[in-house]
């Protein structure tokens, strides 16, 4: 695993901690942020990718951006939570390149650090849970200039005790697509490098030096999707961050991503998430 933390940019979105009596049930919560919960009492469900997780305590969780979830608790239950933002400026994710486990053993000081990080950022606690309050935004871009004001020395110690609880999820993690074929390793790279263009697979096929039905078999082989697949998939995981990190008019976000059509934009993105650009951006 590549050690280099240069392309790891992240911060504390939200941070505090909860109290509920049965009443932590949202369906289909999807935001261009990471979830990490320590839970300290009681227990409750999330339900992703087809599992049923059970929250129970002395264990962290982590739900990655961008993936799609349920919450059910139907009685105590008491959690710290972070939301960890990836800067939407940095070129490429670290953190989308590895799959994680989604339950990890917590340690003896995993609460400490998480008091610590509240202490911190005191202005971060949710006002509440409902994912709608906060899933905007106003209050995304409110809590990300929040963070930016705080002393460096306050931000430098929020970021280790991040890099600290992240540590324990990149132990167990592994690469995602993790190709042999170098030539394919390659277009990737451009791909992620260059997801604001208009990508044409004929363009992919010759930078690896192959056919271009060759090079779709070898990608659907290395990667489990077709090249035309995978990119439609990053291109609407920035629309959705930008949806919600700008003001920007839909068809000026389409543009930016290398759509000429706003209408096939527009389809293409009810077809991923479910909800056209205007109501993704409204809830």
């Amino acid at each position: 695993m590549n050690n280099n933390l240069n392309h790891l940019n992240v911060l504390t979105l939200n941070v505090g901690y909860a109290h509920h009596e049965a009443d932590w049930n949202w369906q289909t919560v999807q935001s261009p942020f990471a979830r990490l919960y320590l839970v300290t009492e009681g227990g409750a469900y999330v339900k992703m990718n087809n599992m049923n997780i059970h929250l129970t305590p002395g264990h962290l969780y982590l739900i990655p951006a961008y993936t799609t979830h349920d919450c059910l608790c139907t009685g105590h239950f008491c959690h710290y939570y972070v939301h960890i933002y990836e800067d939407v400026d940095a070129q490429q994710s670290t953190m989308e390149k590895y799959d994680f486990p989604v339950e990890v053993n917590a340690d003896k000081y995993s609460e400490t650090m998480m008091k610590r990080l509240c202490y911190l950022y005191p202005f971060l606690k949710l006002p509440g849970s409902n994912p709608d309050s906060y899933n905007n935004y106003q209050t995304l871009m409110s809590n990300i200039q929040k963070n930016s004001q705080c002393s460096i020395s306050n931000n430098m110690e929020a970021q280790g005790l991040l890099f600290i609880f992240m540590a324990k999820f990149f132990c167990a993690s592994h690469l995602k697509n993790n190709v042999d074929d170098d030539r394919i390793a390659l277009t990737l790279q451009y791909i992620r490098q260059n997801i604001s263009k208009n990508i044409d697979i004929k363009q992919l096929a010759d930078m690896a030096c192959m056919s271009k039905d060759y090079y779709i078999r070898l990608f659907k082989q290395q990667l489990g999707t077709t090249p035309n697949s995978f990119v439609t998939t990053k291109k609407m995981e920035k629309a959705q961050l930008l949806l919600i990190t700008t003001n920007n008019p839909v068809n000026v976000i389409a543009s930016s991503l290398g759509y000429d059509d706003c209408s096939y934009f527009i389809r293409t993105f009810k077809k991923t998430t479910g909800k056209t650009p205007l109501q993704y951006r409204a809830k």
